[in-house]
Formats: C-alpha cells, sequence, structure tokens
C-alpha cells in the first residue's frame, strides 16, 4: 500500500523515501506523538541507516496537495481492495456510511484560516477541521474508501456526489446511509439517480413533530407515509417517511420518535443500524493519528487521511487472518489494532 504514497523530492536523497512513510507510521503507532519527538525516538528503533528529520518529515508532507494526497489514498485503497479480494469473504459490493467527523476544538487564533478551521456539528461556538468520509459497513470489513476535508461553504450535497464517485469506483454500492445533517432532498434525488437505496434520518419540523404527537397519543410505535420534497420549479424528489418509537426514552413528549427517510421500504430501516461502525471506526482512527499544533491545511489532513489507511489495513488483516483460521469472517475483531500494527512495524523496518 506505501508504494502508493510518494512525496516531491529530486534524484540523489540521502534518505529513502519509505523512510518517510516508516516514520509516519511509527507516529500512528504512538498515541499523539508529534514528528519532531517521534523522528527522535524513531532514529533508535528504525533498522535504517539514515531516518527523517521532524522538521523534513512535515515539510515534505505540507508540498503535497490535497489532491495528491486523496489520489494516493485512493491508490492505496484499490491496492488494499484487490489484495482482499483475493479471499471469499470480501464482497466488492455492499452498505456504505457517509458521515463527517471533526478534530478537537481549535483554541487558537484562525486568522487566514476561516475556510478551514470551521464551526463544528453541534453548532457551539468552537471551532474545527472537519473531514468527511465513504466507509464499508454492514456485514462487509469496515475499509475507509475515500476521505476528504469540509471546507466553508462547501454543500453536503457536493461532499457526497464526491465521496460516491470513489466508493463507486472501488466497490458496488446498494444502500447509502447517513446522518440527519445530510437529509437535503437533494442529497436524497442524487442518490436515487444513481440506482441506490438510502436510509437518513429526518431532522423534524413542525409536520413531524405534530404527527409524532398524534402517535404518541394513540400510543402507536410506528407509522408509515409518503412524501414529496420539492427539489425546485415543478420538480418533487418522492421518499417514504417512517417514524418509530425509541424503547426506554428519556422523553415524555413527540421526541419519543425518531423520523426516518428512505426510498425502498421499511425493510431498509434495520440496515440503518450499521452506521454505528462508522462512528467507532473514527475512534479508532483518531488514535492513529499523529499529534500536530500546524495549521497547515494540507499536513493536517494528510495525518488524518494516513490515519484512515492504517485503520484500514487493520481492519482487512484481521479480515484475513480471520478467513484463514476459521474460514468465517466474524464482525468483532479477532486481532487487536496493536497486533497488526506490530506485524506492520516488521513490514516497515520498524523496531
Amino acid at each position: 500500500m506505501f508504494p502508493a504514497f510518494s512525496l516531491n523530492r529530486g534524484e540523489g536523497c540521502e534518505v529513502h523515501e519509505h523512510a518517510f512513510w516508516d516514520l509516519q507510521t511509527y507516529l500512528g503507532l504512538r498515541e499523539r506523538l508529534a514528528a519532531n519527538e517521534g523522528a527522535r525516538s524513531f532514529v533508535h528503533e528504525s533498522t535504517r541507516e539514515r531516518t527523517p528529520l521532524g522538521h523534513a518529515h512535515r515539510d515534505h508532507i505540507r508540498d503535497l496537495s490535497i489532491e495528491q494526497i486523496r489520489a494516493m489514498y485512493r491508490q492505496a485503497i484499490r491496492r488494499l481492495i484487490d489484495e482482499v479480494a483475493e479471499t471469499e469473504k470480501f464482497f466488492r459490493a455492499g452498505i456504505v456510511a457517509i458521515d463527517i467527523t471533526e478534530a478537537a476544538p481549535f483554541t487558537g487564533d484562525r486568522t487566514g484560516h476561516e475556510d478551514e478551521i470551521i464551526g463544528t456539528k453541534e453548532q457551539t461556538d468552537e471551532y474545527a477541521y472537519q473531514w468527511a468520509t465513504v466507509q464499508l459497513v454492514g456485514n462487509a470489513v469496515p475499509l475507509v474508501l475515500d476521505a476528504r476535508p469540509v471546507r466553508k461553504g462547501e454543500s453536503r450535497l457536493e461532499i457526497v456526489e464526491d465521496l460516491l464517485d470513489s466508493a463507486e469506483e472501488l466497490v458496488h454500492v446498494d444502500n447509502v446511509l447517513m446522518d440527519r445533517e445530510f437529509d437535503s432532498q437533494h442529497v436524497l434525488e442524487m442518490i436515487s439517480q444513481r440506482g441506490h437505496s438510502y436510509v437518513v434520518p429526518k431532522r423534524m419540523q413542525t409536520s413531524e413533530k405534530a404527527q409524532a404527537k398524534r402517535l404518541l397519543q394513540r400510543d402507536q410505535g410506528r407509522y408509515e407515509t409518503d412524501r414529496k420534497l420539492h427539489l425546485g420549479k415543478n420538480e418533487w424528489h418522492e421518499t417514504t417517511l417512517i417514524y418509530r418509537r425509541k424503547e426506554d426514552s428519556e422523553h415524555d413528549d413527540h421526541r419519543q420518535y425518531s423520523v426516518f427517510m428512505t426510498n425502498r421500504g421499511s425493510g431498509h430501516l434495520t440496515e440503518y443500524g450499521y452506521r454505528w461502525e462508522i462512528e467507532s471506526g473514527y475512534r479508532s482512527i483518531k488514535r492513529f493519528m499523529a499529534a500536530t499544533t500546524s495549521k497547515n491545511f494540507g499536513l493536517r489532513f494528510f495525518y488524518f487521511a494516513f490515519a484512515c489507511l492504517l485503520y484500514s489495513i487493520w481492519r482487512a488483516v484481521d479480515l484475513l487472518v480471520q478467513a484463514e483460521l476459521t474460514g468465517e469472517y466474524e464482525h468483532s475483531p479477532v486481532i487487536t489494532a496493536d497486533n497488526t500494527l506490530t506485524l506492520l512495524k516488521k513490514e516497515t523496518g520498524i523496531g
């Protein structure tokens, strides 16, 4: 996978390019380790004669554009998929989840970086970098198929189209799961036009709240209704709204209900439970991220993308190990990320 990554360096360099990826992997193996400190430790742990200095490592990564990083990531994931596709337990088809995650709140001066350090998803007065991903979920091995930064002014439609383009090049997409921030009728129409099904929770507006109150009065746990969403001019998107009462809700009013939208009937609603996998995946991914205080957007995104790659390698190796040992694939990993990355250390010359 790592040969898919390359730096913009001239010929005759004393430090081998693979040493940079070794160092980045080393940073990911240790929680919250920054490049300078990591480079000093890496000198003693690597079997290489020459290793990068921390500032040189950062400088080379800063020279990479967002487009270059994304192209290299997609190439690496394609190689990873080709590798795991040799086992019959991997299918080039399935359910994908699209979501946005954010870095820890940014507390410094963001002057000149307002388009990159944007508000948080929870509408607080805090700011953070945001990254969007598309990931396989469900019964498939949860690989991160693509990642991209989120900039101020970008629409959710642009983001979903971009990530679906990447996913469709790698696997056959059956169903798309998204959070309620993607409940725009234009996003749903685009997904339908591509021939995919979707399940998306809907933000409750006045009409949905009124319907939920009526259901509560009737003590009705589930309700379906067709809805036409206006696209503009005389065009509409047809969807189905499904009201579902939450078990053990802490509320005693209409908030006991969630509303979902789908274009393929209520049978797909059970698949929405797979979306939690992307949240648990984000927690692991962030553990693999090198630490930095830099405001360089490319560097920040590279650290996130490389962490997504390490996470995907872990889950792919787990699939291969399970298939070899038992001939089956259980979704819960049988080997830990530490085990996998220890093997990765040996492959890349670390340790």
